[in-house]
């Protein structure tokens, strides 16, 4: 995996012999994975990319494919008793994937029965909840994942990030500078001060969107005129060769003729 090392954040190096597992799927949000790692790094920690497969897994930049970044290790052969802590990026499809695999779940439980820090941003508290962990949390996450967190038990609060113990939430890419700001003091083992008053009631379902997925959509390249003609050509094709073989199927076949000098033959016979 290549990390973007930068000035992100001016820290000390908190994370100084700390090893950090991040964990995702084809289809994270690559500003959710490349700006937290970045701010990994730049604080000392070691990072480790795991994911469901060897070789390379793609991001996206909201709904447009983003860049391929390397996998260091597959889920299972990573133990969490080789992690000092877990950080999870979101996205529309990565935390999908990620939540409907049994060995990411066992992953993320061990995490949390050694009470290590667990972050997790946008949609990826779904991997919590299918781990069966996000019941009495105080969770932030994308508005558009708050009924799946309610429903499984959690507070779902409205707000840039939520600290409730070893688990840190962010509620999206738009709330980066808040989440980075609380990531490193958590995988650094400190304690939040002033200690957060936890809610018991969430906060009620947002009234619109917060992003319109057809805004950005509609700014994708449209496809070219020999693209359609070929794919036009293409379809024809297709459709000539399935009438074909229907003509074939529904023809019985010929019997075969016999000469008739064989047929004069068994006559006399």
């Amino acid at each position: 995996m290549i990390l973007q090392r930068n000035a992100l954040m001016n820290t000390s190096k908190l994370l100084t012999g700390k090893n950090i597992a991040v964990l995702a799927a084809d289809g994270f949000e690559q500003a959710e994975l490349k700006t937290p790692v970045a701010a990994l790094c730049d604080a000392g920690a070691g990072v480790t990319l795991v994911s469901l497969r060897r070789g390379r897994i793609r991001g996206m930049h909201m709904h447009q494919p983003g860049e391929l970044v390397r996998v260091d290790k597959t889920i299972l052969d990573a133990r969490a008793a080789d992690y000092d802590a877990l950080f999870i990026p979101g996205g529309y499809i990565s935390p999908d994937i990620l939540r409907q695999s049994a060995p990411v779940r066992a992953f993320v439980r061990e995490f949390d029965a050694a009470v290590k820090p667990i972050a997790l941003m946008s949609q990826a508290p779904l991997v919590l909840v299918s781990a069966g962990l996000a019941a009495r949390r105080t969770l932030a996450s994308w508005p558009g994942v708050r009924d799946d967190v309610v429903n499984a038990g959690a507070t779902w609060i409205n707000e840039e990030v939520a600290r409730d113990g070893h688990l840190l939430s962010g509620r999206g890419v738009h709330d980066m500078a808040a989440f980075v700001r609380a990531l490193v003091p958590l995988c650094a083992g400190e304690p939040v001060t002033p200690a957060p008053v936890l809610r018991t009631r969430s906060d009620p379902p947002q009234e619109n969107p917060m992003e319109q997925p057809n805004q950005s959509l509609r700014w994708l390249a449209a496809p070219s005129f020999g693209t359609m003609l070929s794919l036009a050509l293409l379809g024809v094709g297709v459709v000539a060769a399935q009438r074909v073989r229907h003509r074939q199927a529904a023809d019985p076949p010929e019997a075969a003729e016999v000469p008739v000098q064989e047929t004069s033959a068994r006559a006399r016979d």
